[in-house]
Formats: C-alpha cells, structure tokens, sequence
C-alpha cells in the first residue's frame, strides 16, 4: 500500500518549519538592528570568548580524533578476534554504556585532583579520548564487512595496523562520520565536566563561557545571539561535510536488508 505524497509531504514540511525556526530566529536575532554583523564583530573581537572558541575547537578536535582512532582500533580486536577475553571486554563495555554518566562525577573529579590534571587541559580531554559508544558502533559495523580483503592483504604479507588503516578504515567511513559527528556534537556542547574540572578564564570553552557571557550581557539579546551563533556554526559545518558518508552508511544499511 503507497503512502500519499502530500500529506507526507506536509508533514514533513512541518517538521522542518518547526526545527528550523530557532535557528532562523537565533540568526535573525544576532544581526539586528538594521541586519548588520556588528554583533558577531564585537563578539568575536572579546578575548574571553575568542579564547573559549579557540579551546572549543582544540578540545573538540582532539577528543573526535582520539575517539575514531580508538574505536578503530578496538571495534576492529572486538570484531575480528572473538577470544574469551576479548567477549568479557565487549560486555563491560555494553555495562559501561549502561551507566549513568553522572554517576562517575565525583570519582572521575577525584582522580582527576589525583593526578595533578584540576584546570588543564589533561582533564578536558584525557577522560574523554575512548567512547564505549563508539567502540560498539565501529565493531558492530566491522562485523557486516567482508573477511576476504582482509585475508587476501594477510597473504600479501600486510601487518594488522596496515590492514586496519588500509582496508577496514575506508570500508568503515560511514561508521566513522557518524561517530565523527556524534563524538564532537558531544564534547562541543559539553558543559558539566569542563566546569567542574576548570576554574582559570584561560580554560573556559564555550558552554562554560556562554553562560558566563549571559550574566555579563543579561538583557543584550543580540549580541547573546551572535554568540550562540557563532557557537553553533562549526557543528553545522561538520554536519555539512560528513553528510555525504552517513547518507551513503544509511543506503548501504537499507541495501543489506
């Protein structure tokens, strides 16, 4: 039975009006009075939040590529060797994603003060270089992928890390952007942890600083825009460029069944 095309087409119309309008209110917004980028200027020109930005970004980059390099690397041992040790390290990574987060505040902050890592960036990052998440998606997607390239590059006298790097990781591209895109959207908008573990204004990315910046510039809406603006254009961007590989994972998905 064909489902009618315009009420879906409405539907969906809809749905996008009603997504898209923050947005096109927040744009809206930061370039008034007189659609002028004034407000992003006076923002971007702050050292305080040109240094958030800059943190942000570092932070963000960072943790993104730690986190596709070690679920490769993991998601592929999961996969393609299924020892007993390596079945219980699957299961205390599924035990791992069952947990709460904020469960793990306080010990995570204590070892943290531990290690000499309170306000640096060790703490911003180091604790969250590995994703259980990431490392259930790329072994779960690893599993679909043929084992014959991998054997015929195993004869051919190729080591494990060239396999991976070589063969696996261009198979695995539609796993790896979405994790991509989930790992920085993630830590991008991470507020809890960079306050806890962050007292100094050097430090500060940009949750922590547009929380800051509002109590500063309470009832100056336009500029308050601008920055939020300003913080959500390079997800956008990610998004925009790494849409191509998960449209491409989601067809093959839709092919395979």
């Amino acid at each position: 039975m064909r489902t009618p095309l315009l009420p879906t087409f409405l539907l969906l119309a809809a749905l996008a009006i009603l997504f898209l309008f923050p947005f096109f209110w927040m744009f809206y917004v930061s370039l008034s009075p007189g659609w002028t980028l004034n407000n992003f200027k006076d923002v971007l020109e702050q050292k305080m939040f040109s240094r958030a930005f800059f943190n942000s970004v570092f932070v963000t980059a960072v943790i993104t590529l730690g986190n596709l390099f070690f679920a490769l690397l993991a998601g592929y041992g999961l996969a393609r060797y299924p020892t007993v040790s390596n079945r219980f390290l699957f299961i205390s990574i599924l035990a791992v994603l069952a947990v709460p987060t904020h469960v793990v505040i306080i010990p995570l902050f204590l070892l943290v003060r531990k290690l000499g890592w309170y306000d640096t960036y060790w703490a911003l990052i180091v604790p969250f270089l590995v994703s259980p998440l990431g490392i259930l998606l790329l072994r779960q997607y690893i599993l679909s992928l043929p084992v014959e390239l991998e054997e015929a590059a195993r004869l051919d006298g190729a080591g494990e890390l060239r396999i991976i790097f070589s063969i696996v990781a261009p198979l695995a591209k539609p796993a790896l952007a979405a994790l991509a895109i989930q790992s920085f959207w993630v830590n991008w908008n991470n507020f809890l942890f960079p306050f806890l573990f962050t007292s100094s204004e050097n430090l500060r990315v940009l949750p922590v600083a547009l929380a800051m910046y509002q109590s500063y510039q309470a009832i100056d809406w336009p500029h308050l825009f601008a920055a939020s603006a300003v913080a959500t254009i390079p997800v956008l961007a990610v998004f925009l460029v790494l849409q191509k590989q998960i449209i491409a994972g989601l067809t093959a998905g839709a092919l395979k069944q």
